[in-house]
């Protein structure tokens, strides 16, 4: 019978020195490859519904919404950074025009008004018409840009 007593048990022979691992350092991994065929435009499903969300929260909560979400996931997507930039240039856009027609009927002492409401009613509707059409072919996974658009964020 043997003895279990940990003075007498049998050890194992000790490996070669240059076949032993070392266990605080991290196992070599091979280099990555670049794959050939990969599309540097390819964009997820998730790009796709951060990209109509982009142009959602245009509608729903103007250029803050956007700013927002476009500074949070910029740096993920190419995609969604496109998208972004689109969404503010065009809220910006708008911010320009309406304070321009605005400030044309104040100058005008109110005469100007009766040309600056209609035109803003106009333009807020082209407005929601652009941003859905945005926010549809975003989530197709198109490079959509708006019509009449300053593009300052580039």
């Amino acid at each position: 019978m043997m003895n279990d007593d940990p003075i007498h048990v049998a050890r194992p022979p000790q490996m070669p020195a240059s076949d032993r691992v070392n266990p605080y350092t991290a196992p070599v991994q091979p280099p990555l490859l670049p794959v050939a065929h990969a599309d540097p435009f390819q964009v997820t499903a998730d790009d796709r519904t951060m990209g109509m969300l982009v142009h959602l929260l245009a509608l729903l909560t103007g250029f803050l919404g956007t700013l927002i979400l476009w500074l949070v996931k910029k740096d993920t997507s190419r995609f969604v950074d496109f998208h972004g930039k689109e969404a503010i240039n065009f809220q910006i856009t708008l911010l320009i025009y309406v304070f321009s027609l605005m400030a044309f009927g104040i100058v005008t002492m109110g005469a100007g008004m009766l040309i600056a409401v209609p035109l803003i009613i106009v333009l807020s509707i082209a407005a929601f018409v652009f941003e859905l059409m945005a926010c549809l072919a975003a989530n197709r996974g198109e490079w959509h840009r708006y019509p009449m658009t300053i593009r300052l964020i580039k």
